[in-house]
């Protein structure tokens, strides 16, 4: 708690006043927490002196209430990026990082108990020597790579004068995601958020299985009339779709270990598999769509998520899967401008459904798609501009299968495998 006041103090935080006549201070409280490394020792204990928010009203005492950070996808570009060019991983720790902000908004808060005294979160720099370092923030954590070290040690010693910051040095632990570096390439996994759910849940003892849902299993409202608690239900949910940053098997239904890997290829080419599980929803006949990218053949992205209308047609429900991951090659496209890297020919988005591929091509408008005419223009224009192509591939190779329904053993276990899930503790 001294260290809390130290840091407050030392930040000019605050400045003590008499409470302004016609004014409301807001009060406040302490938050401790436990921060753990990633092998679940202790690491510290952590004290926040924070002022009671949920009181105050928005639009009277506040308007903003948005602050960006990085996104997980932004980090596996990153990571590929850096496994293919040999790219070195720092990592570096903002202290009170939430003290360093300026509030536009006039605030009084209530005197501590016990105390007498009171976007776009990637940056990127080109060198001329034609290097690059790209620095990327959530909240107050940094991730720091590039090809040109003393560009680097300079960005280092930049924040070091702006910013009290701790150097934790190699990337090993970010967001609960753990990182390990090895002669096949940088594996990221959350085996310790696994250990915890399973702990929090009461299923430390349970047996793994070999599929994350079962066959053909179609998702929908429970039949059952159970009674469940609201909250529990909310945290345990949102917490299995965090678990999915590092396990796109799961996504769709969203064993300890599990992670992706991330290896050096020959050649960055952009690519992208889409598919969908036509009409599968039993409550609305929605459809599934599903698509997962590569970068240098490393896994980066991922997305399962119920299409928002009621497609008449297995083509149409694919041509909208298409849609989405031309959309996501193209924001993959736009932060490799940014870092100055180049990709391999066009960008290749592939999909198991040849009626979808020809209405791609085809420029003539049928009664059959013209509910459907943006999405099928959007995609005939980059095919026309080169910026990418829709090759075939067999149901046997849709990668993106995983993502819209539930498989046999043996073909989960195949796809996952080609999408780099492996096993930290049990490398091949």
């Amino acid at each position: 708690m001294n260290v809390e006041m130290d840091a407050l103090e030392k930040n000019e935080t605050w400045e003590l006043i008499e409470l302004p006549r016609g004014k409301k201070p807001v009060g406040c409280k302490w938050v401790f927490t436990v921060k753990y490394k990633a092998d679940g020792t202790l690491e510290r204990y952590k004290a926040r002196l924070v002022a009671k928010g949920y009181i105050q009203t928005y639009g009277v005492d506040y308007q903003e209430t948005f602050a960006p950070v990085a996104k997980m996808n932004t980090v596996r570009v990153l990571l590929s990026l850096a496994v293919n060019y040999n790219w070195p991983l720092q990592q570096f720790d903002v202290k009170n990082a939430f003290l360093h902000g300026e509030l536009e908004e006039e605030i009084y808060m209530e005197v501590p108990l016990g105390q007498s005294q009171g976007d776009h979160t990637l940056f990127i720099k080109h060198t001329n020597s034609g290097g690059v370092i790209a620095l990327m923030i959530y909240v107050d954590d940094i991730i720091v790579t590039g090809n040109d070290e003393k560009e680097r040690e300079a960005l280092k010693q930049c924040l070091v004068r702006e910013f009290e910051i701790k150097e934790l040095g190699r990337l090993k632990y970010f967001l609960g995601i753990e990182v390990a570096h090895s002669e096949q390439g940088i594996l990221i996994s959350q085996n310790k958020y696994v250990i915890d759910l399973l702990k929090e849940t009461g299923k430390l003892a349970c047996k793994p299985a070999n599929t994350r849902i079962d066959l053909n299993h179609k998702l929908g409202e429970a039949k059952e009339d159970v009674a469940v608690n609201r909250e529990t239900y909310q945290r345990l949910v949102g917490k299995l779709i965090y678990l999915s940053q590092t396990r796109s098997d799961i996504a769709y239904a969203a064993n300890p270990g599990k992670g992706i890997l991330f290896k050096r290829n020959t050649g960055l080419v952009l690519e992208a598999y889409t598919d969908v599980d036509y009409a599968g929803s039993v409550v609305d006949r929605r459809s599934t769509s599903g698509y997962c990218t590569f970068l240098g053949g490393n896994l980066v992205t991922w997305r399962s998520k119920k299409q928002n209308v009621v497609a008449r047609s297995s083509a149409e429900a694919e041509f909208r899967a298409m849609a989405q991951g031309v959309c996501e090659l193209l924001w993959l496209k736009i932060i490799l401008e940014d870092l100055k890297v180049k990709w391999e020919g066009p960008m290749k988005l592939y999909c198991d459904n040849k009626s979808a591929i020809n209405i791609a091509h085809n420029p003539v408008q049928h009664d059959k798609t013209k509910h459907i005419e943006v999405d099928r223009h959007f995609i005939k224009e980059k095919l026309d501009s080169g910026l990418i192509c829709t090759p075939y591939v067999p149901t046997k190779g849709q990668l993106a299968d995983v993502l819209t329904k539930g498989l046999n053993s043996g073909a989960f276990q195949d796809i996952i495998s080609k999408l780099g899930m492996t096993n930290a503790y049990s490398p091949a």
